[in-house]
């Protein structure tokens, strides 16, 4: 039994962002965020109401089992992959099923920050394989902009990130040998979590969150972006050859490198490690920001959009991300 893509969708929220906009919060410029990450755009939700990333996965979801032929009652499983919940509980996963109208199908979610993604399709695909399931939407949401301190304290972290989401239908084909998931490589070093991490409110401290945390800004994002950058240039390459070994295939065998938009000048250095033109490397950083969870998958339904991925095509998925965590997918289209 392989796992095949049979539909994809994404959704971005309308209010767009420049750098120029963001200059006028906090003290920088488009030349410093474009130097630093790439970014030169990113879309928010609406300053007032309430969208929460279930919201913006249903908005997603739509156009994915649309493609994919699907009524949401066809699904066997939701995996909503997100570090910004709705509610501290329950999962959003749970609230994107009631909003797609369904009363008892499973909901699982996942938190892994910027591999939500891969995570969350190395799970589907064992769920297939195994046969717990068959028709899986797979989701990837993310609101930041409700979380960042849009101040020039903050600015390293706030000018990073944008609101999005992204959905992929995954079914399981007993037809398709040459067709699926080919290979997985997951990672994690826990040691490295305080590198990347949003500390309160937390269950390890009692309260979870007091005036003197929101006056120090320990409920927003950190993140010692250097050496985030150090282990991301190292390790992406890694990972990558670890999972083509895995697969018996080359660099050469793989037809478009997805990457998570964690950083464009991180992807840079990957193509150069790995020896690829640019146009073997899909980025669209420039336009969303870094939608963690939702970045991948974003990107891999721009590029379907855009036919940079025809039949039989060979894609690898990857990324790292707090936790630390990190990852490659290897997937084959259908011919």
């Amino acid at each position: 039994m392989q796992t095949v893509i049979k539909g994809t969708g994404r959704f971005v929220p309308p209010r767009k962002l420049t750098n120029h906009d963001l200059a006028r919060w906090m003290e920088t410029s488009d030349q410093w965020i474009r130097q630093r990450t790439g970014i030169e755009q990113r879309y928010w939700i609406a300053a007032e109401g309430r969208t929460g990333s279930s919201d913006l996965g249903l908005e997603a979801s739509r156009p994915a089992l649309e493609k994919a032929g699907w009524k949401a009652e066809d699904l066997d499983l939701i995996i909503f992959a997100t570090l910004s919940p709705d509610y501290f509980f329950p999962g959003s996963g749970c609230l994107l099923q009631a909003k797609l109208g369904l009363k008892s199908t499973p909901a699982l979610d996942i938190r892994q920050q910027c591999t939500g993604f891969l995570y969350g399709l190395a799970t589907a695909d064992a769920y297939i394989r195994s046969g717990l399931a068959r028709r899986i939407l797979l989701v990837g949401a993310e609101v930041h902009s409700t979380g960042l301190d849009v101040s020039t304290r903050g600015r390293d972290v706030a000018v990073i990130f944008g609101d999005g989401a992204a959905a992929v239908c995954l079914e399981g084909d007993d037809t398709s040998e040459q067709a699926g998931v080919m290979a997985v490589s997951l990672h994690a070093d826990g040691s490295m979590a305080e590198s990347l991490m949003t500390e309160a409110p937390a269950s390890c401290c009692n309260p979870r969150i007091d005036e003197e945390m929101l006056r120090q800004g320990r409920h927003y994002p950190y993140m010692d972006g250097r050496n985030i950058f150090k282990m991301a240039v190292r390790l992406l390459p890694e990972v990558a050859k670890e999972v083509l070994d895995k697969a018996g295939l080359g660099v050469r065998d793989v037809d478009l490198f997805i990457p998570h938009q964690a950083n464009l000048r991180i992807n840079q250095a990957f193509a150069k490690a790995m020896d690829l033109p640019p146009d073997r490397v899909f980025n669209n950083i420039q336009r969303y920001g870094n939608t963690t969870a939702a970045s991948i998958p974003l990107a891999l339904d721009e590029a379907l959009e855009r036919e940079m991925i025809g039949p039989g095509a060979t894609v690898m998925f990857l990324g790292l991300g707090s936790g630390l965590t990190w990852g490659a997918v290897l997937y084959r289209f259908q011919p």
